[in-house]
């Protein structure tokens, strides 16, 4: 009985402690940003803008590109993404522009790159955006080619459906912001020295306890990482305070909010040199708050009360549905570290083989996460010992090729596209995979 309590003890110490690693280390300068964008894009830019390209009449050099970045635009996960694909193709989208948007849209979600970037590199989530762009283009030109005798008929028999005639303006001042958000992601995770490089140095003039510097110890949290998972907790309660009921105006609690999500982000930016109270004035602090300083400014200028609470909304409505299925992840990503051997991950995919791809886009079908989750797991295998080639075959094929996602192609694409377009998925990425790890091999 004692050593069974003793397991769950290490594996529930293992969960814990990698769920402070995450939300100390890699939430706040990439995924608060990531969020904030999402949102943006949501709500700022209108879907009539990426769909009315898509229509049968369009140009395959416009379609094809246009499909490729409008997952990126409409910021769509994999469960969203089957009913958009859904919605465009039966009113009357071409086969290969619909397949594209398809693979490629939850592929590049601005949520899954950050994350990616930040947890396992940017080798990987650079691959990730570069081989999924064209592998869904590749994918959708075949589809099209295979089907194309019944892809003319039924484009004969459809009449051109109205959602590819709208038309839709955006403002400049959307694009402006999004610059900004863009470069605050940028400015928070890229590693240049101009960004690392620390130009001042702040003393606090506080000496913590012992007691409480001993106990973030042992937790592997910094004095500062122990401060910004303070501050996510005060955020979260702030924002459901201030965001909830956003359409009715904003309130105390929502400038609170916004200004404290501002605070966390320069937080976060500074260099904390050996765990001590001396905080080191980076590149990375003075780029964001010269960046923060430019949305607020924006902001208030060029949008209205309404376009604000709108982004506001889906930005909430972003983090309520994706937040707490990746603080589960994490732990639950932390406790199978314990429960799975070492051995076992490196005998299986340790090398980069096309036997240990394969393993990697299987394990992409039968075990499929919810967005970004599959990060954290991924992460967790490569602790493990898995190659990196297997790794980026897992990550291309998992939001792709779930039995979930499978059976609604299915029915709403019938068995014979639905087979060759995971046929197609399942190979690329097995061969992706297994030219990816050989690259790195050599460099």
């Amino acid at each position: 009985m004692e050593s069974v309590l003793s397991y769950l003890s290490q594996l529930l110490w293992s969960g814990w402690t990698s769920l402070l690693d995450y939300l100390a280390a890699h939430v706040l300068l990439c995924l608060v940003p990531a969020f904030i964008i999402a949102g943006f894009m949501s709500s700022m830019i209108p879907k009539e803008a990426i769909t009315r390209f898509l229509g049968p009449k369009a140009s395959k050099w416009i379609s094809y590109p246009v499909s490729a970045i409008g997952g990126f635009i409409l910021a769509v996960c994999s469960c969203t993404i089957l009913p958009l694909f859904a919605g465009i193709w039966r009113r009357g989208a071409g086969l290969g522009p619909a397949i594209t948007f398809l693979f490629v849209g939850p592929a590049i979600n601005i949520l899954a790159l950050s994350y990616t970037g930040a947890a396992i590199g940017f080798d990987i989530a650079a691959s990730r955006l570069i081989l999924s762009i064209a592998f869904g283009i590749i994918i959708g030109l075949i589809m099209a080619w295979v089907f194309r005798k019944e892809e003319n008929t039924r484009a004969a028999e459809m009449a051109e459906n109205s959602v590819f005639d709208q038309r839709a303006k955006i403002k400049p001042a959307i694009w402006i912001m999004f610059g900004l958000l863009i470069a605050i992601l940028i400015v928070g995770t890229l590693q240049v020295k101009g960004l690392t490089q620390v130009y001042a140095r702040i003393h606090i003039p506080f000496e913590w306890s012992g007691s409480i510097g001993g106990w973030l110890s042992s937790l592997n949290l910094t004095v500062q990482g122990g401060l910004l998972i303070l501050m996510l907790i005060v955020i979260g309660l702030t924002s459901w305070k201030g965001f909830e009921n956003i359409f009715e105006g904003f309130s105390r609690w929502t400038y609170a909010a916004l200004a404290l999500i501002g605070l966390t982000i320069l937080i976060a930016a500074p260099k904390e040199e050996l765990g001590s109270l001396v905080i080191g004035i980076n590149g990375r602090f003075i780029g964001e708050m010269i960046l923060l300083l430019g949305v607020v400014l924006v902001a208030s200028r060029s949008f209205t009360r309404e376009e604000l609470s709108g982004w506001i909304w889906e930005t909430w409505k972003f983090v309520k549905q994706i937040f707490p299925l990746l603080i589960v992840g994490v732990f639950v990503a932390g406790m199978a570290k314990v429960i799975i051997p070492e051995t076992w991950v490196r005998t299986i995919a340790g090398q980069n083989t096309i036997l240990a791809n394969v393993v990697g886009v299987l394990f992409g079908v039968f075990m499929y996460f919810p967005t970004l989750v599959e990060v954290p797991v991924a992460k967790m295998f490569l602790d493990l010992g898995m190659a990196r080639g297997p790794l980026l075959a897992y990550l291309l094929a998992d939001p792709e090729l779930s039995l979930q996602s499978i059976l609604v192609l299915n029915g709403v694409m019938g068995k014979k596209k639905t087979a060759v377009y995971v046929s197609l998925v399942a190979v690329l990425s097995t061969l992706a995979g297994y030219l990816f790890g050989m690259f790195i091999s050599r460099i």
